[in-house]
């Protein structure tokens, strides 16, 4: 399974690392629909327990101009290519996308491909209109695609 944001935020982005914002519950999310509590974990941790679990992280947009994390705020956007990536992971069979941009720059090069493409309830906490166990709800169905 692949996990696709849109664009790194300005926290994770000087972290230089996925989802580094406290109040971004990706890695409670992900855990959830993986059975492991990723929170207390480190860094790595959370990524050795992704691996292992054969999942995969990665962005649609390759690089952009933007003032702030906001994916409204992004211009001049390259995107990454999603089929190429896709062709290169044999075992691959489902993508999620995590948030709105995300899911509308990934699903449209990935339909070709035949994977089940899941549009995802943005992790951000930029988008709280949703309650948590909402999202909770429609990232568990990612369980059904693990290995």
């Amino acid at each position: 399974m692949l996990v696709l944001g849109s664009l790194p935020g300005e926290r994770s982005l000087a972290a230089q690392r996925y989802y580094a914002h406290p109040q971004n519950r990706f890695w409670h999310l992900i855990g959830r629909v993986i059975g492991a509590e990723l929170g207390p974990l480190g860094y790595e941790q959370r990524l050795a327990a992704l691996l292992a679990a054969r999942v995969g992280l990665w962005d649609t947009v390759a690089s952009a101009q933007r003032t702030g994390s906001l994916d409204a705020s992004i211009r001049a956007a390259e995107h990454n290519p999603l089929t190429d990536l896709a062709a290169s992971l044999p075992e691959l069979r489902a993508v999620g996308f995590n948030g709105k941009t995300s899911a509308q720059i990934g699903m449209p090069q990935l339909v070709p491909t035949g994977l089940a493409l899941i549009p995802l309830p943005s992790s951000s906490p930029a988008h709280a209109t949703m309650r948590l166990g909402e999202k909770e709800k429609l990232w568990d169905q990612l369980r059904d695609f693990l290995a």
